[in-house]
């Protein structure tokens, strides 16, 4: 377990691309995201209704398929966080992280001691089904490098605290959730207005002068190009719902327009 997977390319510039899934949890599912060049895909729980078995299936595909997954898990609960990183997720994205106090309880499900309080069972899907081949010491060491931690900032008490969340041994990726912080600031869906702006400036900065990464989803290349040329290089490029239909209802028109010349 010495490589650190994904979290290998944590505060670098290059852009990380991937995409969530939302509905699309079949047992090709990591085959496919891997088969089109992503780099990561992200596993919703928060807004899907997946199940856990759903989760630990759909993780098994992608590690299967050498595709990094990181789990979007419904809560800040234990429960949630040790299960999905139990099942073999590379990694968590928490939503609605409100502050430092709840960023180092983040950590403290997340990772082994002694940078965490992370509840220990040994031998399972996170562990390939095998017993450590180290002392335990050095083996939660090598899992705490290769679990990356995505805090989502959705709200106007997680931008003021992006500084303080950034500086956290541990925090590896601020990942802008824009509706909902749009929607926390009084501006539903106003990305240019000023106090939206300011909150995406202050989690940048942040991520900047801790060398972490900045995270963000968008429906298309064009936004994605841009947001990277921001700053954010955790880049989701829409999701397995949009990416369909933006190419069947493309293919339907083709063939509509085709059929009648």
């Amino acid at each position: 377990m010495a490589d650190t997977g994904l979290r290998a390319h944590v505060g670098t510039a290059a852009p990380k691309i991937g995409t969530f899934i939302f509905e699309f949890a079949t047992p090709g599912v990591g085959q496919i995201v891997k088969a089109a060049g992503a780099d990561y895909a992200v596993l919703d729980m928060e807004h899907s209704g997946f199940g856990f078995d759903t989760v630990r299936a759909a993780v098994a595909s992608m590690r299967a398929a050498a595709l990094p997954v990181v789990v979007r898990v419904p809560s800040q609960r234990r429960e949630d966080i040790s299960r999905v990183l139990d099942a073999g997720a590379d990694g968590i994205m928490v939503p609605m992280v409100r502050s430092a106090e709840e960023a180092r309880h983040v950590l403290d499900v997340a990772k082994y001691h002694p940078d965490g309080k992370r509840g220990v069972a040994m031998g399972f899907a996170h562990d390939r089904f095998t017993p450590p081949s180290t002392p335990l010491p050095e083996h939660f060491a090598a899992h705490n490098a290769r679990t990356i931690v995505m805090l989502q900032i959705e709200n106007g008490s997680g931008a003021e605290a992006a500084d303080a969340m950034a500086a956290m041994d541990g925090v590896d990726v601020l990942w802008v959730g824009h509706f909902d912080l749009s929607v926390s600031l009084g501006i539903p869906g106003r990305f240019e207005h000023p106090d939206f702006r300011r909150a995406v400036d202050l989690t940048l900065a942040a991520c900047r002068r801790h060398g972490k990464s900045a995270g963000r989803l968008a429906a298309t290349v064009e936004e994605c190009a841009a947001l990277h040329a921001q700053g954010f290089d955790f880049l989701s490029i829409s999701h397995d719902v949009g990416l369909f239909q933006t190419a069947l209802s493309r293919g339907v028109s083709d063939l509509r327009a085709a059929c009648r010349s």
